[in-house]
This record gives C-alpha cells, structure tokens and sequence, in this order.
C-alpha cells in the first residue's frame, strides 16, 4: 500500500459550444464587459468597458481571494450607483476558453483593438 501519494489524473477534454454557453456567464442588468488595462496597486485597476469608458475598479472583499486578475485579463464590470461613469467592481474573470467562444459569438467586438 503506497502512502502519501495521490493519483491525479488530468484529461485533455474539449469541450463543445453548447458545454460551454451553459458555463459562460454573461452581463446582466447595467454590467458591461471590459479589458483590463493597467493594475494601479491597492487591488484597483483601470479597465477598458465595452461602453468605451475607462473605470477605475476594484476587486470587491467577497472575491478578492478567489479572482487573480491580470493586465489583458477580459472581465465584467458592475458600474456604482454613484460615479458609475468612472468607478466599478469587477465581478467576474473570464477564463481563456470562455474568452475564445465570446470572441467567436461577436460579444467582444467592440474591446478587440484592446485586447493582447
């Protein structure tokens, strides 16, 4: 009997659109989706909105363990009821996979000329 030693096994699955459209979350209500711009410290960053606004977001305190963002990163922005115009929280980080089916399903169309 082997101790200590734990049986990982990770499988290349693809996954259809129709598996993936089930996972994707998409903006509702007055969120916008947006581009990560620059990470200015402090857990804010500037982020590029498909509304063609530049936000100063932050990650709020229920996520801040749970989403890593990065500069490029393609997330969903929740303006404020007050300084919706320049402030937000990102409520969501997309993952790669959900990003390449965004961009074929044309909801990325307006942050391509953003995006690395």
């Amino acid at each position: 009997m082997k101790m200590g030693k734990k049986e990982i096994k990770k499988e290349n699955e693809v996954l259809t659109d129709e598996e993936i459209e089930k996972k994707v979350v998409l903006p509702k209500g007055n969120q916008v989706l947006g581009v990560v711009e620059s990470r200015l410290g402090f857990g804010r960053m500037n982020v590029i909105c498909s509304d063609k606004k530049i936000r100063v977001c932050r990650v709020p305190g229920r996520y801040k363990r749970k989403i890593w963002i990065r500069e490029g990163d393609v997330v969903i922005v929740e303006p404020w009821p007050y300084q919706g115009e320049k402030k937000g929280d990102i409520i969501h980080k997309f993952r790669p996979i959900e990003v390449d089916w965004l961009r074929r399903k044309g909801y990325l169309k307006e942050l391509e000329e953003f995006m690395v």
